[in-house]
């Protein structure tokens, strides 16, 4: 009786209790005489398993007396879209974090990571339609694999990348709960796949983009819940599953991407002299999907009206998306978008890929940053450059709108006209007074809205809702 006593006056006990006494009329344990419920056939034994699972729920909801939680993240790569998930769980909640991924075994800040190894994969003689398929299979076996050779491991929650992979496979491994992250469904037509009529689309490429979706659809039916990072990419998921699945967006760091006024005006040991104006332009990848050629007519326009202004570039020289090689002859974009027209070398600087806190000094002195994409996955780039205070011109196509409001938090350009967009360069450069509000207001939106402080409790409370929904932490 005191231990009853003690549960019917925890917090916890009054949340659950409609759940457990529902459990104990399916096991007919329990009858009902108007509003009294009557214990008529539990035994000691039933009493303890009720209590246990009272228990189970109390450890979850109350982080006083919680225990340690125990997250599995699986990803192809690591850190990705989980690291900075992960770090936050174990510095901030006293989580326990696994990470597995295709990286070296190792602990970085308090995350155990993971290393599997995909013993095969798609082939020459694969066809284009079932590459996709074939690889997933591949990986998420090789992850079942890895996770199976470690048999103290017991997650109490999943967390994976769907597409790449599938969490699927687990679920013969663990009860836990899945929680997956839908980045992108394909539709064969429209966005990404034939936005761009300047540049051949394969049939082939249409029909490939049902296969694609397989494993999303496989994660959408098994998982418990999901998320998306913008509300545009979640509407592209079937509209039965969009209900299991949130828009929480990634978070940026504030204390990576932030203003920093006063920044030397210097690109490497490169110094910038009085008078010349910055516009950058940044990409994982300098690729057709993410306007590298589009923005290059358009710089060359303004190189042709003044002299006074630097192009940096950051980026691959590599396609991370697209079939851009299909183009350029086996060459990279790059190559052949220089290839193909008339440049002033002299006034672009090429940095390749650099490190964050240099991004984000480049972000915090540049006069104008130019972001361009077709209709796909939004690039955390564009929100680090307006988590800088950047003024920034985004070509007028969504996700992209989501962020940017033009007049408010940055500027819209459409993204084949390259004349308006060189027009619109250099009003900014012309009359820079007029815009730098936008990036004060940028700024303030992503801290407001996109920071790590914001994302984060949401992300916590979608991991919760998960272990609820499965009836309480797993034992």
């Amino acid at each position: 009786m005191q231990l009853l006593t003690a549960f019917y006056h925890s917090d916890t006990l009054l949340i659950a209790l409609d759940s457990v006494i529902l459990f104990a009329v399916t096991q007919n344990k329990i009858s009902t005489c108007e509003s009294t419920y009557v214990f008529t056939y539990f035994d000691a034994g039933d009493f303890l398993a009720v209590m246990a699972w009272f228990a189970n729920f109390a450890a979850w909801s109350d982080p006083v007396i919680r225990p340690i939680m125990h997250v599995l993240f699986v990803h192809q790569n690591y850190p990705a879209q989980f690291g900075h998930v992960a770090r936050y769980l174990t510095s901030v909640q006293d989580f326990r974090c696994t990470f597995i991924s295709r990286l070296p075994p190792g602990v970085d800040d308090g995350v155990e990571l993971i290393q599997y190894l995909p013993r095969g994969g798609a082939g020459p003689t694969t066809h284009p339609c079932s590459q996709p398929i074939e690889n997933a299979v591949w990986h998420s076996h090789a992850i079942y694999e890895a996770l199976k050779a470690r048999p103290e491991l017991r997650p109490d929650l999943i967390v994976g990348h769907s597409g790449f992979l599938t969490t699927s496979f687990l679920k013969e491994l663990y009860p836990a709960p899945l929680v997956n992250y839908f980045e992108y469904y394909f539709h064969t037509s429209g966005p990404d796949l034939d936005y761009r009529p300047d540049l051949p689309y394969p049939d082939l490429n249409r029909l490939r983009s049902h296969v694609r979706n397989c494993f999303a659809l496989l994660d959408l039916e098994t998982c418990n819940l999901g998320y998306s990072p913008t509300l545009w990419q979640r509407n592209r998921i079937p509209p039965i599953y969009q209900p299991k699945v949130r828009v929480i967006f990634d978070g940026i760091d504030p204390a990576i991407w932030h203003p920093q006024p006063g920044t030397p005006r210097r690109i490497g040991d490169r110094v910038i002299p009085p008078g010349m104006k910055i516009i950058t332009y940044a990409s994982r990848g300098l690729e057709s999907l993410r306007g590298f050629d589009i923005f290059m007519k358009a710089a060359a326009i303004v190189c042709q009206r003044r002299a006074d202004v630097l192009f940096v570039v950051v980026g691959a020289e590599q396609t991370y998306y697209g079939g851009d090689m299909a183009v350029t002859g086996g060459h990279s974009f790059k190559k052949w978008v220089l290839s193909t027209g008339s440049y002033d070398l002299s006034r672009f600087h090429f940095t390749g890929p650099i490190p964050a806190a240099r991004l984000a000094e480049l972000f915090a002195l540049t006069d104008l940053h130019v972001y361009l994409t077709v209709p796909f996955v939004l690039s955390w780039s564009l929100l680090n450059a307006l988590a800088c205070g950047a003024t920034v011109l985004a070509s007028d196509t969504a996700p992209v709108r989501e962020v940017i409001q033009p007049g408010i938090t940055g500027l819209l350009t459409d993204f084949f006209d390259t004349e308006a967009m060189a027009g619109r360069m250099c009003e900014v450069l012309d009359r820079p007074d007029d815009y730098r509000h936008l990036g004060r207001n940028g700024a303030d939106m992503i801290r407001e809205q996109y920071s790590l402080d914001v994302c984060l409790p949401q992300m916590l409370s979608l991991y919760q809702d998960a272990v609820r929904s499965r009836g309480g932490r797993p034992s």
